[in-house]
């Protein structure tokens, strides 16, 4: 691994960022190239990147240089983590299961949004992402005296063709709000999730497709309301 890469953590986001969040099972601790991306980048395989803006990349390098020098870091709206599961050790420590951010981030508005979802292959299905998805709503929206930065609104935005993420926010509490359409340019590389564009008359982006985003929100009062009971549930399942 190129000993170029940071050893420092991110110091751009525009809310405090915790030392580490843990459950039983997971934890997750703010991403740092020289500490995990080399792990993360031999353990992506060629479906990793299907449905978001991201990869693929072809070196540990390149994902570090396009993933967080020039995108995550620079963002204050954005923050990174790296996942480890306690449950599956390697000589002694856990395992490196994926990597999740807080994206599109306002402190004037009280919210944020879970995104850049990757979980290794080796995880998926297992209880890794309902975990990793469960610390991360109670640190949205828990109350400062629980730990929590009391935001008012955590939403969820996935590609309308990914059935998992769908599946994931509804198991989670989300409340489904609607398809915003057309609302990404992609090139035909991202097939899976890819949204043929017709050709239209003195368009630049003719032959390039897009995607259509479905919304989902788990808000504040959704939170005190018995998502939060429902989602400790989920946490506490074996899978």
């Amino acid at each position: 691994m190129s000993s170029s890469l940071s050893s420092e953590k991110d110091n751009n986001f525009c809310f405090p960022i915790p030392d580490t969040l843990e459950s039983d099972r997971v934890k997750l601790v703010p991403f740092i190239p020289s500490k995990h991306a080399e792990a993360l980048f031999q353990a992506f395989d060629e479906s990793t990147w299907n449905y978001l803006s991201y990869g693929p990349f072809t070196s540990t390098e390149q994902f570090v240089e396009q993933f967080w020098d020039k995108g995550i870091q620079v963002n204050p709206a954005t923050t990174s983590f790296t996942i480890l599961d306690k449950a599956s050790p390697v000589n002694g420590e856990p395992a490196i299961a994926g990597l999740v951010s807080y994206i599109n981030s306002s402190d004037r508005d009280a919210c944020t949004e879970i995104g850049f979802v990757v979980i290794l292959p080796k995880f998926q299905r297992t209880h890794v992402t309902s975990n990793m998805v469960g610390l991360l709503m109670h640190y949205a929206l828990d109350l400062p005296e629980e730990g929590g930065l009391e935001l008012r609104r955590l939403q969820w935005v996935c590609n309308t063709k990914n059935a998992p993420s769908l599946k994931v926010a509804e198991r989670m509490g989300f409340r489904f709000e609607g398809v915003l359409r057309w609302a990404r340019v992609l090139p035909p590389s991202k097939a899976i999730g890819y949204k043929a564009a017709p050709e239209r008359k003195g368009d630049p982006r003719s032959g390039k497709g897009g995607r259509d985003s479905a919304y989902s929100s788990c808000c504040w009062d959704d939170w005190e309301g018995g998502v939060r009971d429902w989602v400790d549930k989920v946490m506490t399942r074996t899978k």
